[in-house]
């Protein structure tokens, strides 16, 4: 006699494993939470579930925690008056926490006031005791610091994407902010023809600097990291050399300064002349768009991120490698160019000095990282970036922080975004989708 399963008791039914040919059934597999899917979930659950996944978003985010963390540390340590408390811990260990509390909250809400906004700015607005433009000046300032790291970044990440590690964009916008310059105050031009031309200039000028390793590396096979490092110093020292010279040197003065950029080679102001943020930030934009449409819609872009991911295979279908790479590399040059014209045509300054350009072309190579080489990765990596500069100055100037831990805290997120399995390790992040563990710093999201 056969033996009857209970009532009510429904077997599960077995299902081939397409990839594996072993039988599953219906019944593990919605136990089964390795895919994230468990059977019945909400979809808060499920959402939750794939954002504490490692992925690349949760792994940026931590990175930025960890680092601002460690920057609290090295906030204590380097303040007198808070390990002086430490001297007594055990016998009063309130006093450790609060001055440590006190020192930390104090230098990142400045932090958080200079870069974004003020809340006391806003309620004197609000009363009438204030100025709107108190308001808005703390994300001035933000966008005024990020419009020419997007340049530089969108330099660094392009030539990534290619296969190429451009250390030069510091000398490329060295070379752009020296031609928008002397277009600025040497060509007699109506307003917007003048304004056009001197960006048009620095494009040029760093689009003929990186056309230099570009050239080098697809005749020669000389690196690009060598020849962009030394062009750089040629750079430097040349803008050294002509800020001195006769009819650049502005008139009665004896120190390393240039004439003016005339006002009518100069972008315009997009909040008022109190406010320094200016339409860098638009055009910023519109190229972050652009590249976009480059890398990933036209016949250029494939070519180039074949390439990048394969030269030998790149070269068998046809496509000339060595072409590309100059293409890169002048392309690079030109948006690193348009980097440092809007240090002149800008509001940062109006004159050619030895350090007018300042780092941008080194934190563009920072903010390429941090975007994860992707056109809007660095719009975001170039404006948290431009935040943690223009926060810190509020910081160093209302909290007593030395302005290096700003420098400090963009080298830390770096460094934890280039070590995602830290940051997995640290925090026990669950495995992502396999597709998602393929990813790459080098190839984007």
């Amino acid at each position: 006699m056969t033996e009857q399963p209970e009532t009510g008791a429904t077997a599960p039914s077995p299902d081939k494993d397409p990839a594996t040919g072993t039988q599953t059934t219906r019944a593990a597999a919605a136990d089964n939470p390795a895919d994230g899917s468990a059977g019945g979930g909400s979809f808060l659950q499920h959402f939750l579930h794939n954002l504490w996944a490692a992925n690349t978003f949760t792994v940026t985010v931590l990175a930025i925690v960890l680092a601002m963390l460690i920057g609290a540390v090295l906030i204590i340590v380097s303040d007198p008056d808070v390990l002086a408390t430490y001297g007594y811990l055990t016998s009063r260990p309130s006093d450790a926490v609060n001055s440590s509390w006190t020192a930390v909250s104090e230098a990142y809400a400045n932090l958080f006031k200079g870069a974004v906004f003020d809340p006391a700015a806003i309620s004197a607005w609000a009363d009438g005791s204030g100025s709107w433009q108190a308001v808005f000046a703390p994300i001035s300032e933000t966008l005024t610091y990020t419009a020419p790291l997007v340049f530089t970044g969108l330099s660094v990440a392009l030539a990534f994407r290619g296969g190429l590690f451009n250390i030069g964009a510091q000398g490329q916008a060295t070379i752009g902010v020296i031609l928008a310059a002397l277009a600025g105050f040497l060509l007699p031009l109506p307003p917007v023809v003048h304004l056009v031309v001197a960006v048009l200039a620095g494009a040029l000028g760093g689009a003929i600097w990186g056309f230099i390793p570009g050239f080098l590396k697809a005749r020669t096979g000389a690196h690009e990291v060598i020849n962009t490092i030394m062009l750089n110093y040629v750079a430097v020292y040349f803008l050294a050399w002509l800020v001195v010279q006769q009819g650049i040197q502005a008139e009665g003065r004896t120190d390393a300064i240039s004439r003016s950029v005339d006002s009518s080679a100069q972008l315009p102001r997009l909040l008022g002349d109190d406010l320094r943020v200016h339409a860098g930030i638009l055009l910023a934009v519109a190229v972050t768009w652009a590249v976009g449409w480059l890398l990933n819609r036209s016949t250029l872009g494939f070519e180039l991120r074949a390439v990048g991911a394969n030269p030998d295979a790149a070269r068998t279908a046809g496509i000339s490698v060595t072409r590309t790479y100059v293409l890169i590399m002048v392309i690079a040059g030109a948006l690193a160019g348009l980097g440092g014209a809007n240090m002149v045509v800008g509001t940062t300054a109006a004159a050619l000095t030895p350090l007018v350009i300042a780092q941008i072309g080194f934190d563009g190579i920072l903010v390429a990282l941090l975007g994860r080489v992707q056109p809007w990765g660095v719009l975001l990596a170039a404006l948290l970036f431009g935040a943690l500069q223009a926060g810190g100055n509020r910081m160093q100037s209302y909290a007593g922080i030395s302005l290096e831990l700003v420098t400090v805290l963009q080298a830390l997120i770096v460094i934890f975004i280039a070590a995602p399995a830290l940051v997995k390790a640290i925090f026990r992040l669950r495995a992502a989708r396999a597709a998602r563990l393929q990813t790459s710093l080098a190839k984007g999201w």
